[in-house]
């Protein structure tokens, strides 16, 4: 599912059984409202009970990486393989998918505080796709469909979860899987006043957008679109791949991309954070027409903005469009003590 082309693997029917099995063991689970780590962790359960996948736990001596090589030559034949991990630099990341040949589903869980550099790499990696889920819902839909690409549909490479702990992410209702898995996906209700900005948020970053909604909206007058956005590198590769098609094949029909497709109708500013560095959400910019703001781990201070310094820059992309006055920027940042 990744959007870099490379041939597909061939499967043995033996993989492709146990993959359809795991996965009809996994779709058969009830789903509740958990956060993203503890779904996985119980999906991982369900993988061991099935005996039809290599689960693997970090903190497992069996499994550690050093070992693997020999692991490995007595395990003969690909299984689905789902890897539970607590990496915090991108050189522990780097070494654990050279182990695994670049396949599996890795699970990292973040509230360990991975180092900037870690979602960096997994973004500049074509062999990876990224994903930061912002509820137990997604992280069910992703390593669902991860499954089914790698292990039933022979696509090449690995894909990686950041799992966090927050159990109040968005609800991911059946018929958004398919945009959630793409990139992004609708959450609020369409803005009825004319004074309104889209907000785009990701995994554990995904609440203090949404409490910047509410805050836009109570105390500003300003509605919001609301966007839950599991990978926003997903979104950029596919933005460029449609750009470099359409570059080549100037007499074709244009191509579009689900960004363009979510995004394209509409003016209104974009405002997108991430608690990863902002260099990651900066991927979108060359590909959204409107007014957009990348925010991330450094924007306004070392740390993910928080919900007011969300809304404020919210306000200052509409002063920046003429849709307010600069002085309902200054007011909002006097309110909430950031000047």
């Amino acid at each position: 599912m990744g959007i870099h082309c490379q041939a597909t693997r061939p499967m043995t029917a033996r993989t492709v059984q146990s993959a359809l099995t795991c996965i009809d063991a996994l779709s058969a689970e009830k789903q509740l409202r958990n956060s993203p780590r503890y779904t996985v962790m119980a999906m991982a359960n369900t993988l061991e009970s099935t005996r039809q996948a290599w689960v693997i736990r970090g903190q497992s001596r069996s499994h550690r990486t050093g070992t693997w090589p020999s692991w490995f030559a007595r395990n003969t034949g690909e299984k689905p393989m789902l890897y539970l991990h607590s990496a915090t630099s991108s050189a522990q990341l780097r070494a654990l998918s050279s182990e695994t040949e670049q396949r599996g589903i890795l699970c990292n869980d973040i509230e360990t505080r991975p180092s900037p550099s870690l979602p960096l790499w997994l973004a500049s990696n074509l062999h990876c796709t990224p994903y930061d889920p912002a509820s137990g819902e997604e992280a069910q839909a992703i390593v669902l469909a991860g499954l089914q690409a790698l292990y039933v549909d022979g696509k090449p490479g690995f894909y990686y979860l950041a799992l966090h702990d927050q159990n109040d992410g968005p609800r991911l209702h059946p018929q958004d899987r398919d945009d959630a898995l793409k990139g992004m996906y609708w959450i609020r209700r369409e803005p009825v006043g004319d004074l309104k900005v889209r907000l785009l948020g990701a995994g554990r970053a995904f609440e203090e957008v949404l409490h910047a909604a509410q805050l836009l909206e109570t105390d500003w007058s300003v509605q919001a679109q609301l966007w839950s956005c599991p990978s926003y590198t997903r979104l950029a590769r596919e933005a460029g791949a449609a750009e470099r098609w359409n570059r080549l094949h100037p007499m074709a029909p244009r191509r579009s991309c689900h960004l363009r497709d979510c995004l394209t109708h509409d003016e209104a500013p974009v405002v997108a954070v991430t608690g990863y560095p902002q260099p990651i959400v900066d991927q979108l910019s060359a590909y959204v027409d409107a007014r957009f703001v990348a925010l991330g781990a450094g924007s306004v201070g070392a740390s993910a903005p928080s919900r007011f310094w969300i809304t404020v820059l919210a306000l200052k992309a509409l002063a920046d469009d003429r849709r307010i006055d600069a002085g309902i920027v200054e007011a909002a940042l006097h309110r909430y003590r950031l000047k």
